[in-house]
């Protein structure tokens, strides 16, 4: 038997916008407010459990320094890179210089917060 990632928490500072831009990415809902201030979102006909793992934004006031241990790919399932990467950019992301050549096939961006995550070339089919 093997493990399955259900769902990935990240620390926020504020835990509604980055459930509101995450959720724009991914097409993600609102599944479930607890009384921290956490914020579950995931996909809306699976939730908890299904084949995509949720995201939990968790409040947190300590800032962050350094380079995250982990970042989230993304892929685009209805249209190609540029395209996605506009639609990305208009929600909020922004470009991040970690030393690319400029000849890599993803982009390396940042969500509202500064998390960073790269958005790959190859389209993916629709869940």
């Amino acid at each position: 038997m093997a493990c399955r990632i259900s769902e990935l928490v990240m620390d926020a500072a504020d835990p509604d916008r980055l459930a509101a831009f995450w959720s724009e990415v991914l097409g993600y809902v609102e599944l479930e407010r607890e009384a921290d201030g956490s914020i579950a979102i995931g996909p809306p006909d699976a939730g908890f459990g299904g084949p995509q793992p949720i995201l939990v934004l968790s409040p947190a006031s300590a800032p962050r320094t350094g380079k995250l241990p982990l970042h989230i790919d993304v892929n685009a399932t209805d249209r190609d890179q540029d395209a996605e990467l506009e639609r990305l950019l208009a929600l909020g992301a922004r470009p991040v210089d970690i030393g690319q050549t400029g000849a890599e096939s993803w982009h390396v961006l940042a969500d509202p917060e500064g998390n960073e995550f790269c958005l790959l070339r190859t389209r993916l089919a629709p869940l």
